[in-house]
């Protein structure tokens, strides 16, 4: 008994998290990043598996038209390195942005996803692309962290093969970041349904997000319950899509060829709505939550890639329900038709 207590208490005062205690052994500081202001903007990662669904490329424009955060790297994930590094070039070069440095990230199995913006994309070449590109990603991940005089924000939209391993070489990131996903599924899932779904980010690697769970970094999600339900239509749809600005210019290029590959998941009336904007919610989460039901909640991941409510499992803040959509709807497409050049 005095062995376990010792134990206990020797890990308490690394300020590592003692196995099933749910805590992330951070001070609460770290929790929160220091507020945005005009003299200080937040910064960023995505790590995005930007090229299969088009929700990524809305995310990206949303991100690039937020004024307080500033954009560190754009990693890819989840395979196709070469193809969705040179998306990622083109529609940052295409958005205003070409001094954001890109990183590429690992070649991983894949259990599904087309290549569905590679019309738009043709015979790009990387090499053209301005700024930085990385071709060993994850050290550049590493390095943009550890180098970081605040903790960095790092925004996941898609499976997380990177960050898994990321953390395994260099575990110390997890001391110096934040971790803002979009994934799981809660008590909602797919179209808002009453049962949970097995989410696509976590399905396809569940050992990843595992990894990620358990790492000691303060962690904020979006599950279904909260960004399957967000869509545009009707008035708003509209502003967007008539917007002359280079962001939503480009996002509209790519969602007609995104549709045009992906019938399955575009909605009939592309003229009229979008799809299922999923991702663009995390990008909100990283500035604010006002819009959110946040639930701190002790989550799981289940190897067939569910995420449940267990007692005793590690907690995270989770956007379970919608305070106001309508009210996200607007904040959202107000910034991606801002005027204003792309944060910088």
């Amino acid at each position: 008994m005095k062995t376990l207590l010792f134990a206990v208490l020797a890990l308490a005062l690394t300020g590592l998290p003692v196995p099933g205690s749910g805590s992330t052994g951070l001070p609460s500081a770290l929790a929160e990043p220091r507020p945005a202001t005009p003299n200080h903007k937040i910064p960023v990662i995505l790590d995005t598996d930007i090229g299969d669904d088009i929700d990524d490329t809305w995310a990206l424009g949303l991100l690039l038209q937020c004024p307080e955060l500033d954009v560190k790297l754009v990693l890819t994930d989840y395979g196709r390195p070469s193809y969705r590094g040179r998306l990622a070039a083109k529609l940052l070069q295409s958005m205003g942005r070409a001094d954001v440095p890109i990183g590429l990230g690992i070649e991983v199995p894949l259990v599904g996803g087309v290549a569905s913006q590679a019309a738009w994309l043709g015979d790009y070449d990387l090499a053209s692309y301005p700024g930085p590109v990385h071709t060993n990603g994850i050290r550049a991940l590493i390095d943009t962290i550890l180098g970081s005089p605040e903790p960095v924000t790092l925004i996941a939209i898609g499976p997380v093969p990177n960050l898994a391993a990321a953390l395994e070489q260099e575990p110390r990131i997890a001391r110096r970041a934040r971790f803002v996903g979009m994934q799981g599924s809660v008590r909602r899932g797919y179209g808002g349904k009453d049962q949970p779904d097995a989410e696509w980010n976590v399905r396809c690697d569940p050992a990843a997000f595992q990894k990620v769970l358990a790492a000691p970094w303060p962690i904020t999600l979006t599950p279904l319950d909260t960004c399957g339900l967000v869509q545009l239509d009707g008035p708003l749809f509209r502003r967007f899509r008539t917007s002359p600005g280079a962001v939503p210019r480009v996002i509209w290029e790519n969602y007609r060829v995104w549709a045009a590959h992906r019938p399955e998941l575009a909605p009939p009336d592309i003229e009229q709505r979008s799809s299922t904007l999923f991702d663009c919610v995390a990008i909100y989460l990283a500035i604010a939550t006002d819009f959110c039901e946040m639930e701190t909640l002790p989550l799981e991941v289940t190897p067939d890639g569910f995420t449940r409510v267990r007692a005793g499992a590690r907690t995270v803040r989770a956007a379970t329900a919608w305070k106001d959509l309508e009210a996200f709807k607007r904040w959202m497409v107000e910034r991606l038709t801002r005027t204003a050049s792309p944060a910088r």
